[in-house]
């Protein structure tokens, strides 16, 4: 079985799913999604330990003048992000198929894009082939803010053209970057054009050209993101997006950025990623203090919920650029840990919002603990596990992140510390004014739904199975985070005399 099948089966499914009647439609992308699912799993299940080059591969000449391959492949850098992505847009298409949507077909269409899209990006092992899906997540996120999203008409177009801007912006600048890369690396070693990412390893551009290019490709990757100050449509485009769009484009389409960063630049630039590592750091440190602060003040339990997301990603850039093996292979963790908690908890803001006649502002809610135990008690393990409770998966991730940015600058560790802090008191600020306090005004305090325990419930257990055992992600990841440092590391003593000779 090729990955080629797992990467194309959610569009297909939802191509077949216009022959489906409309009432059985949802059913139908449900399991789609669950077969897809079941076609990742056996590709993990396969995966040889301790292998750090890819597994799986397809490699098809797909524009031979370009130099262009439709090459595909799998490692411990992507084979726990493809069986994530699979299990979140299989919990996102079940909490849509329990709910009643205009135009189904078209909406469950808009879905099966997605995965595709996302699984094509972390497959990818050809940059032009990488540009090509990152672009292509774009087009069904236009459309389900656009005609499903939530608020005035006015507002989901605002926020659309933001989304839609800033994101055309950081491609056009990703388009030129790796256009470059494959053309200068050509020119300068003698050798035909290429664009495959194993090829270009071996064709090391110079020190200039590395320096721009990465500022390309750093760029369109922060604003996917995103981290300050690239965040300017988070607000608006987080809040204009339907539930299930917004769970999985926090948690698995935002990670495709930081996985390039592993993927693509520091193998790439090694020079470059070492010559910018300190402007990096400090842009991850400003943002995650800056999101800290916003998500302690913000009215909206969405909004928290955001920011706690660009905080937690900007801990993820943090942990990669560390250029530490233990950094780096925290991010790969913190990613499938991010992505497990923030999609049950925009759905149970959902469920919360529900309870409180359609607000999502906490002021609404409060006291629902009482009379839904099952739904607080659900919320509390997402809730722990989000402030990195020790004992959590969560906890390891942050742990890890911080001892290599520790190993790597030490002042930058001590200060982003105090986002772990901050990640306490807003996961709590949100738990207990939704649960506890006094009764929100607008309040219908019932149990959870089935509808909502569907998808909820399946990713409260992945989350509980990672904090028994976290090995799953780390085992998979060690070889392959060492061979993607190499570059760097390699560069690091010439790049740091002054701190050996003071030693």
């Amino acid at each position: 079985m090729t990955l080629s099948i797992l990467i194309w089966l959610p569009l297909a499914v939802a191509v077949l799913g216009v022959l489906v009647p409309g009432r059985a439609i949802g059913a139908w992308s449900v399991l789609g999604s669950l077969v897809a699912l079941g076609v990742a799993i056996s590709f993990i299940v396969r995966f040889k330990l301790g292998h750090a080059g890819l597994q799986f591969v397809t490699d098809r000449v797909w524009i031979g003048a370009l130099g262009i391959h439709y090459k595909l492949g799998l490692d411990g850098l992507n084979v726990a992000l493809v069986v994530l992505t699979c299990v979140l847009f299989s919990a996102a298409l079940v909490w849509a198929a329990m709910r009643d949507w205009e135009r189904p077909r078209v909406f469950y269409l808009q879905f099966g894009l997605a995965q595709s899209a996302v699984l094509g990006a972390f497959c990818a092992q050809d940059l032009a082939l990488f540009v090509a899906f990152f672009d292509l997540m774009l087009i069904p996120f236009y459309f389900l803010i656009g005609i499903w999203g939530s608020g005035p008409p006015g507002e989901r177009v605002r926020a659309t053209i933001k989304l839609v801007v800033y994101t055309l912006v950081g491609s056009f600048f990703m388009l030129v970057a790796a256009v470059a890369t494959g053309v200068l690396a050509s020119s300068r070693h003698g050798t035909p054009l290429t664009f495959v990412i194993s090829s270009l390893q071996h064709l090391p551009l110079s020190h200039a050209s590395q320096e721009w290019i990465f500022l390309c490709f750093a760029l369109a990757f922060l604003i996917k993101m995103p981290l300050v100050p690239f965040h300017g449509w988070l607000a608006e485009g987080y809040k204009a997006m339907p539930i299930p769009a917004v769970a999985v484009f926090s948690g698995v389409v935002s990670k495709v950025a930081a996985y390039g960063f592993l993927r693509i630049v520091l193998p790439l630039f090694p020079f470059a990623t070492v010559h910018f590592q300190m402007l990096v750091l400090i842009v991850s440190l400003i943002s995650i203090l800056w999101a800290t602060a916003v998500a302690f003040t913000t009215p909206d339990a969405r909004l928290v919920v955001a920011y706690s997301s660009v905080a937690q990603l900007s801990f993820i850039t943090l942990g990669i650029f560390s250029l530490r093996p233990e950094g780096a292979q925290g991010a790969l963790l913190q990613m499938l840990n991010h992505a497990l908690v923030t999609a049950p908890l925009f759905f149970i803001v959902a469920a919360l919002a529900a309870r409180a006649g359609g607000s999502e502002l906490l002021r609404d809610m409060g006291g629902i603990a009482f009379r839904a135990p099952v739904l607080a008690g659900l919320f509390l393990i997402v809730a722990l596990a989000t402030l990195a409770m020790p004992g959590s998966s969560n906890f390891v991730g942050e742990f890890m992140i911080l001892l290599g940015v520790f190993k790597a600058k030490m002042v930058i560790s001590i200060i982003a510390f105090a986002g772990v802090l901050g990640a306490a008191y807003y996961a709590l600020r949100v738990y207990i004014g939704a649960m506890h306090n006094r009764v929100g005004p607008k309040l219908r305090s019932r149990e959870i739904t089935l509808a909502d325990v569907a998808a909820i419930a399946p990713l409260v257990l992945v989350i509980l199975v990672f904090a028994f055992y976290p090995q799953f992600g780390l085992s998979r990841s060690q070889a392959t985070v060492k061979q993607a440092l190499a570059p760097t590391a390699a560069l690091r003593p010439a790049a740091e005399p002054r701190r050996v000779a003071l030693r």
